[in-house]
């Protein structure tokens, strides 16, 4: 680490099943809010699953343009209010070299709504009803662009597709153009707009979502009742920023990122290799980038999407990385209030990490009645818990086999 910049986080925004900012967000996981219910969004007629998180209260006419945001899928819509949060609680405006801020952000679907809405258009009244917008609105990467264009960021913009794991990788990747002298600020993080029949359809017939029609037994990590995951919706961005860049503007400083592994299991499309053997890598790269002793992180904020193969897998592998200190450490699995966002659940959960660093507080895993014996780890079900914190670490573990992993440090001055 010695011979690359620091990076540090000086801003955050986010909009998610249960508050939409970070205070909001923030106060809802530590009081256990559940963001689950039946869906409202579409009709459900025909459909086994009939539940998810979604974000009923959001108006994008409240935080963007009132053109811009016809012309933008929902997901982009989500990702560009984080973003402006984000940027504002930096306080970037006119404190940056546009040539030296970018975008990374992690995606798993894209615009998917913008995809079967026009779909439907097509079939019905044909191709030349077809918006001349539905390609830059159904494309991963214009949240990406659409924040550019927005907040004039010109540095590198690029958008990383690895399903759960997304924009864990995203805000890795960014930390990694910053180290690299690429650039001195990168808002990052990630977004996910995919309720909707198709995807629900989808996730169902391959026996991954919850099978539960009660929500507050839906998301249940880590319990011998899980089922599977509940589907989520959401954004959050985190602005990622030079050591030196940060001090000389006298920015707030809430943490450091110091560490960051991505690994790939190179096993099965969907289950996860069965020792955790890529989780357990990624874990120990961003041990082992950070420089630390393994017992100086004290909360983990799990991948922990309360399906049966990955919560005993997760376990299993952080029992591997920590040894005997494992039993000391404070472990949650947020999913359990926002549902599982998919491309956007890593950026939530650092936005998560970040909070409890900074006000010594872990966040808990709701809903557990009974916990599985196969996982045996401290899941903070008790309700949220102060413990002073030195370091945080995110997992993200994503459908393909991809492991990713950051490790936050609280910021002393």
């Amino acid at each position: 680490m010695n011979d690359k910049k620091r990076v540090v986080v000086t801003g955050l925004g986010a909009v998610t099943p249960i508050g939409l900012d970070v205070p909001a967000y923030w106060e809802g996981l530590k009081s256990g809010t559940l963001g689950i219910g039946e869906i409202t969004s579409f009709s459900l007629e025909d459909f086994p699953v009939k539940i998810a998180a979604e974000i009923t209260d959001y108006d994008p006419k409240k935080t963007l343009d009132k053109k811009a945001f016809k012309r933008m899928d929902r997901m982009s819509q989500l990702a560009m209010t984080a973003a402006k949060e984000a940027f504002a609680d930096a306080d970037l405006p006119g404190a940056y070299a546009p040539e030296r801020a970018g975008v990374i952000l992690g995606n798993g679907i894209g615009g998917i709504l913008s995809l079967t809405d026009s779909h439907v258009n097509l079939l019905n009244k044909g191709p030349s009803r077809v918006s001349p917008f539905f390609v830059p609105m159904a494309i991963g990467n214009m949240a990406g662009g659409n924040i550019a264009i927005e907040l004039d960021l010109k540095g590198p913009n690029m958008t990383v597709v690895t399903a759960c794991a997304a924009s864990t990788n995203a805000i890795g990747e960014a930390m990694r153009k910053i180290q690299g002298g690429e650039a001195d600020i990168m808002l990052t993080g990630g977004t996910e707009a995919s309720i909707c029949p198709l995807a629900l359809a989808g996730f169902h017939s391959m026996s991954a979502l919850s099978d539960s029609a009660d929500p507050q037994r839906a998301s249940i990590p880590f319990d011998r009742e899980r089922s599977g995951f509940v589907m989520g919706e959401g954004a959050a961005v985190l602005v990622l920023e030079e050591l030196e860049h940060a001090r000389k503007r006298g920015a707030t400083i809430y943490a450091e990122l110091s560490g960051y592994g991505a690994t790939c299991d190179a096993y099965h499309i969907t289950a996860p290799e069965s020792e955790g053997t890529g989780a357990v890598r990624a874990m120990e790269l961003a041990l082992e980038e950070a420089g630390i002793a393994r017992d100086r992180v004290g909360y983990i904020n799990a991948h922990g999407t309360s399906t049966p193969y990955n919560d005993e897998i997760e376990t299993r592998a952080i029992r591997k990385v920590f040894g005997d200190w494992a039993d000391q450490l404070s472990v949650s699995s947020t999913k359990s209030m926002t549902g599982h966002l998919l491309g956007a659940a890593g950026a939530i959960e650092a936005v998560a990490c970040v909070k409890a660093l900074v006000e010594g507080v872990v966040p808990p895993t709701i809903g557990m009645k009974e916990a599985d014996p196969a996982c045996d780890l401290d899941y903070t079900t008790d309700g949220a818990r102060t413990r002073e914190l030195e370091f945080a670490m995110s997992n993200s573990l994503g459908f393909g086999g991809h492991n990713a992993v950051i490790l936050l440090g609280r910021w002393n001055g």
